[in-house]
């Protein structure tokens, strides 16, 4: 385990690679907010204007049935932010669900246009994401599918091929998420949460010469509530935003807890080296961190109207929403110092439908935001 004086070294060793390498250049990719993380030398602004309210227009972009093995239950949406094999803007969502509906032994990923009768194609077929609930696309479309039932989280290069599969310590992931500041050639992360432990996972990528991650369970302590197939409930619903402050990164990893109906985030993630280096206290509104000084959680927001939360998806704003799947199928908007926004009610049924959330645009203006129906087994858009 490195010692603290060995953080302080890895962590100006990782600077001065960053500004060696793209000076005060480098852009955020596309897709990732600009919001500061706690600590950080900007000030995180504080937009109160309601999206949610805005989106008033619901759209059907398409059906997400897989059109080889009939895999339905929509889960997770990532973006594909680059044009290498994937397409700049593409979609990409997890089935959970096999052809006859049986929780856990889906195992596709689907690639969508996003426009209306787009039609899904199969990105990858594979027993390694059996049950998959999220799946993270990478700057390079590197992409990383976690299946809740097989207990792996699977890298996949741009084609589809399986590159490598990563295990303990994780155990039953519930989520996971890329995370790259923008920096040339500084380590992009992905993180997966676990329902089984209640960690947090990090898969550490090595700069510049790439191969397989470095695997450790960087958060832990998580309420979870070990369900059977869709019912489990714990860590998910992982946002990752990110800044630039001359040639250093400041980004904030946001989770919700289901169980604890937390959201809660966590300030400069990409320096979480050390194994449980944060622990969520029982309740899920203290922590205790090990190295404060360079990052630790805080909680955003707790209680009701978040009821058995889910997923979650980052505003270009800055600002959340939040899916209360099992809890009515209701997004909560918050900002991040914990105020709510709205509140909106997008699916009546009495089942957990909300699975997956992803926002995209530039402003307050052209926000849409995408989620998946598992009741109707649809890609959405709500528009303004």
């Amino acid at each position: 385990m490195p010692t603290f004086n060995n953080r302080v070294l890895m962590l100006t060793a990782g600077a001065l690679l960053a500004t060696s390498a793209c000076g005060g250049n480098a852009t955020v990719p596309s897709g990732v907010a600009g919001v500061s993380a706690p600590g950080a030398s900007s000030i995180v602004p504080n937009d109160t204007t309601s999206i949610l309210k805005k989106l008033t227009k619901d759209v059907e972009i398409g059906s997400t049935v897989d059109s080889k093995n009939g895999d339905t239950g929509p889960r997770a949406i990532s973006l594909v932010r680059s044009t290498f094999g994937l397409k700049k803007g593409q979609l990409l969502v997890c089935n959970f669900e096999d052809s006859a509906g049986t929780a856990g032994k889906g195992t596709t990923i689907e690639v969508f246009d996003p426009k209306p009768n787009s039609k899904p194609r199969t990105f990858v077929q594979s027993s390694k994401i059996e049950g998959c609930v999220g799946n993270a696309a990478t700057v390079a479309n590197d992409v990383y599918g976690a299946g809740m039932a097989s207990g792996i989280a699977a890298q996949f290069n741009q084609s589809g091929k399986l590159q490598y599969s990563y295990g303990s310590p994780i155990e039953e992931p519930l989520d996971d998420a890329d995370a790259s500041c923008g920096l040339a050639y500084a380590p992009e992360d992905v993180y997966v949460s676990d329902a089984k432990t209640g960690g947090v996972i990090k898969l550490a990528k090595p700069p510049v010469s790439g191969g397989r991650a470095t695997e450790t369970q960087v958060i832990s302590g998580f309420a979870v509530d070990k369900g059977s197939g869709w019912s489990a409930l714990g860590p998910s619903g992982i946002q990752y935003n990110a800044t630039r402050t001359g040639s250093l990164c400041n980004d904030t990893l946001y989770m919700v807890d289901g169980v604890d109906n937390t959201v809660v985030a966590v300030s400069n993630a990409s320096k979480l080296l050390e194994k449980n280096e944060i622990v969520v206290q029982p309740g899920g509104k203290k922590f205790k961190c090990a190295h404060a000084k360079f990052t630790c959680a805080t909680l955003v927001y707790s209680g009701s109207p978040l009821n058995a939360p889910v997923a979650q998806a980052l505003l270009p704003n800055g600002n959340l929403i939040v899916a209360n799947t099992k809890g009515g199928n209701t997004l909560v908007e918050l900002t991040p110092t914990g105020k709510v926004l709205a509140t909106k009610t997008i699916d009546t049924n009495k089942s957990a439908d909300i699975f997956g959330l992803l926002a995209e645009g530039t402003d307050d203006s052209n926000t849409v935001l995408f989620y998946t129906d598992t009741s109707t087994n649809t890609l959405q858009e709500l528009e303004q």
